[in-house]
């Protein structure tokens, strides 16, 4: 499952996403209609639900600040608001990336994509650089 950031929600990019992932793909919002999800309940909520991935552009809230937790995977793209239909497309290129190819290999790990490459840490909170994007 990929959770999409209410940032970056948008019908396009769900449906881009859905062209090419075999899982679900669904909005923050949908997981508790008719309320406010703070940034701080995030983790919370994704460790109810079977191993997602969430992708956010806020990175300043998430990234390297949210603790990795085997349950689930966090997705940071670093870029601006105008740019927000380049989400799927960046993603796509990150999951194809040997480290990060299948849900078991994503999950514990906060991840952090940016012009400037591939980041990511996990439990032991060493922070390692990942060639490509």
């Amino acid at each position: 499952m990929i959770v999409l950031d209410e940032n970056i929600h948008s019908r396009q990019n769900l449906a881009a996403i859905a062209e090419w992932y075999r899982g679900q793909v669904v909005s923050i919002t949908q997981l508790r209609p008719g309320s406010v999800i703070r940034d701080d309940a995030i983790p919370a909520l994704l460790q109810r639900l079977n191993q997602p991935s969430f992708v956010t552009t806020n990175v300043d809230d998430f990234w390297q600040v949210v603790q990795p937790h085997p349950l689930y995977c966090i997705v940071c793209i670093s870029l601006p608001r105008e740019r927000n239909s380049e989400v799927p497309t960046i993603l796509r290129r990150l999951f194809a990336l040997p480290e990060f190819r299948t849900k078991a290999l994503r999950m514990g790990k906060v991840i952090r994509s940016s012009v400037a490459g591939a980041f990511y840490y996990d439990h032991s909170h060493e922070m390692r650089e990942i060639g490509g994007r």
